[in-house]
């Protein structure tokens, strides 16, 4: 084969649809200088699936605790447990359904191995009983916290996040990533100071008190642990472009994280419990169910939309995307729940928006970048 046949055909399979060349900002050199809407589309619908799914998982959580539920390990177990819903997904997404990488941020090359299965078994193990863990810190820190404490504590999991992803994932701070932090953070604050001054009738023991403290601090470092060596894991581990790396990185630790919860809960004692409790729920049995069901739904949306960002992007990004989510719970309590709505909420949500457009636009600017070169 001659050298105009080469080039000729490797301009044809530089055009394919399929071709590694996707991966590019844009399908030819004359073509139009705009960042791969493909994965732009991706990100935007990871970040509906993060802000729906945790918003509503917070709601019904809350609900939860407010109509009479008591289980520690049952609040725990909902949050991991339902992962069989996305199994069906495994199906459309098989493991040759490849993903287009972000420019920016993308790590992986043609040439991966697979990772053995004890490798991947001992992964997921390990990050399903992390996430028991953490869940169950979280559940005991809402439970034992007024909410605007909690959220406030929930808030520092951005400095945790920033202090892990610059050692474990390289990730660089500029000056609009440090403004979108401080904003963010600033947001939840100050909705949390709001809240303070909205709620002084709760009278919780000091010992209490103390233990949820310690644990909702605890359950945000090890969340934005997680987050990082999810990410650092899917770099230097799994090494794969296919969404099923994203499912079964949700699928399988949630497996673990629930059978530790199922352990839990025998352990404990409190699965006894469990049937007063139903039928002392304010709302009936049925809507007690429902409730835990669709808790379970939700924690998985949102998770799915958190792993999906940090595949696409990074955990730290991921991670403002969720710390945006803090002030939407009162937005949506106003419509769902009738709370009031003051200047300082309003100002908390427009604080946690422009943090979150001071980020994009850092993002932005990094494909331009890289489009340059």
């Amino acid at each position: 084969m001659n050298t105009q046949e080469l080039e000729l055909q490797s301009r044809v399979e530089n055009q394919r649809p399929d071709s590694p060349r996707e991966t590019s900002l844009h399908s030819s050199p004359n073509g139009p200088k705009l960042p791969n809407y493909r994965w732009w589309l991706r990100v935007i619908i990871y970040i509906l699936f993060l802000l729906t799914g945790q918003s509503a998982a917070t709601l019904l959580g809350r609900l939860y605790y407010d109509k009479g539920g008591n289980s520690k390990w049952m609040a725990t177990f909902v949050q991991s447990a339902g992962f069989p819903i996305l199994l069906p997904l495994l199906c459309f997404f098989p493991s040759s359904t490849k993903l287009t990488t972000n420019p920016v941020h993308s790590t992986t090359s043609s040439a991966t191995k697979i990772p053995k299965l004890s490798t991947l078994t001992l992964l997921y193990l390990a990050f399903g009983l992390l996430l028991t863990g953490d869940n169950m810190m979280y559940s005991y820190g809402l439970l034992y916290l007024p909410v605007s404490t909690y959220s406030l504590l929930c808030a520092t999991q951005l400095a945790f996040n920033a202090f892990f992803s610059f050692f474990l994932n390289s990730q660089k701070f500029t000056p609009f990533i440090l403004n979108s932090l401080v904003l963010v953070t600033m947001s939840a604050s100050l909705l949390a100071i709001n809240a303070d001054s909205e709620n002084n009738t709760n009278n919780i023991p000091k010992r209490k008190y103390v233990t949820g403290f310690l644990c909702t601090l605890g359950a945000s470092a090890t969340y934005s642990l997680y987050l990082s060596l999810v990410q650092l894991s899917f770099q230097k581990v799994i090494k794969s472009e296919t969404f099923s790396t994203v499912l079964n990185m949700q699928i399988y630790p949630s497996f673990f994280a629930t059978c530790g919860c199922v352990v839990g809960l025998f352990a404990s004692g409190e699965w006894k419990g469990l049937e007063s409790e139903m039928k002392e729920y304010k709302q009936g049995r049925v809507s007690y169910i429902m409730t835990l069901l669709w808790t379970a739904v939700t924690w998985q949306i949102s998770s799915v939309g958190l792993l999906g960002l940090i595949f696409e992007v990074s955990s730290l990004f991921s991670n403002v995307i969720s710390t945006l989510a803090l002030p939407l719970v009162p937005i949506l309590a106003v419509i769902f729940f009738h709370d009031k709505m003051d200047g300082v909420k309003v100002m908390a949500m427009l604080l946690a928006i422009w943090g979150f457009l001071s980020y994009i636009y850092q993002n932005y600017r990094d494909v331009s970048e890289s489009k340059a070169k």
